[in-house]
């Protein structure tokens, strides 16, 4: 299947020769959720500017379903719905006439019932004639994305969707990226919680100084590069481990109370049998034992260390 988003050795060098975009090559997937994750300055909102028509690239190309975006600009541009970070809105306008305004800017005929549903959707119809300058955080929020969606585009541009907000909304807010995806609406989100990329994304690109570190499905991603760990609670404290023990994999926690064995779980050999034995020979008892998996923002910061 022809991605719907296809990027072709991107850079970007602006007037001060500082390079935001390094050769990016990267292809998007009709239908899925993908999370750009880096850190600040590393070419995110860059990336997603020149995608969206904001900023010209210096060279490279960009289709949008298609559309080249400099060639057959209205077209591409179409195609896209951007959310911005910042909240700025019409502040005097009502939520309804903003809505309507920004479905008229890209030429599409008046549709009062696909507005409302898009109104509904978010849970902003009770809220329609209310301005938006008298509206929670929150629920400009939501405002900013019936305004990307007024258009009906097929690519959904979230830049920090849920910056911002409480706990409680921002998983409204997943829940309502996951029913856009489900109505066939392609999703790019660019976050800082990582929490939200393992939560919501099918695929996990990882970005940093304007390169494209990893592109990878989420599950393989952890399975890949997540490392698991078994930490052992001591029945007595050790004062040092003894050095029969000594091993990059075996650590000794500052108090003397705990072991962590680190290994990975995708070889068929982990270690953990023969690590038990040698701990019995040396008569080390544990009172408990727990195994957990690398997160997803340990894979992400190793990798971008690893570029530093």
């Amino acid at each position: 299947m022809q991605p719907i988003i296809a990027i072709n050795n991107l850079t970007k060098t602006y007037a001060s020769g500082f390079r935001a975009l390094n050769g990016v090559n990267l292809e998007i997937r009709r239908g899925e959720i993908f999370a750009l994750l880096g850190p600040n300055g590393a070419g995110k909102t860059t990336l997603i500017s020149i995608i969206c028509g904001i900023v010209n690239p210096s060279s490279g190309s960009v289709l949008a379903d298609g559309h080249d975006i400099i060639r057959d600009f209205r077209a591409a541009r179409a195609k896209i719905g951007l959310v911005p970070q910042e909240l700025y809105t019409e502040g005097f306008e009502s939520v309804l006439a903003t809505v309507n305004f920004s479905r008229g800017l890209f030429g599409k005929a008046a549709d009062a019932a696909y507005v409302e549903k898009i109104l509904r959707a978010l849970s902003l119809w009770e809220k329609r004639d209310s301005r938006i300058m008298a509206l929670s955080g929150g629920m400009k929020r939501r405002v900013l994305i019936a305004k990307a969606l007024a258009h009906e585009p097929q690519i959904l541009f979230l830049d920090e969707p849920t910056a911002g907000v409480d706990v409680e909304l921002r998983r409204d807010m997943w829940e309502m990226v996951r029913s856009l995806r489900e109505s066939g609406v392609t999703i790019i989100l660019t976050t800082h919680y990582i929490e939200e990329a393992e939560e919501m994304a099918d695929r996990i690109g990882i970005i940093s100084r304007g390169e494209i570190v990893l592109v990878e499905e989420k599950t393989e991603l952890m399975k890949k590069l997540g490392k698991k760990q078994l930490t052992l609670y001591l029945q007595k404290p050790l004062e040092r481990l003894p050095a029969e023990l000594a091993s990059p994999q075996l650590e000794l926690a500052a108090d003397g109370g705990t072991l962590v064995y680190t290994f990975d779980a995708q070889h068929e050999q982990t270690g953990i049998a023969d690590l038990l034995r040698r701990l019995d020979e040396h008569g080390i008892d544990f009172k408990d034992l727990q195994s957990s998996q690398s997160s997803l923002e340990e894979i992400f910061v190793s990798l971008v260390r690893g570029q530093a």
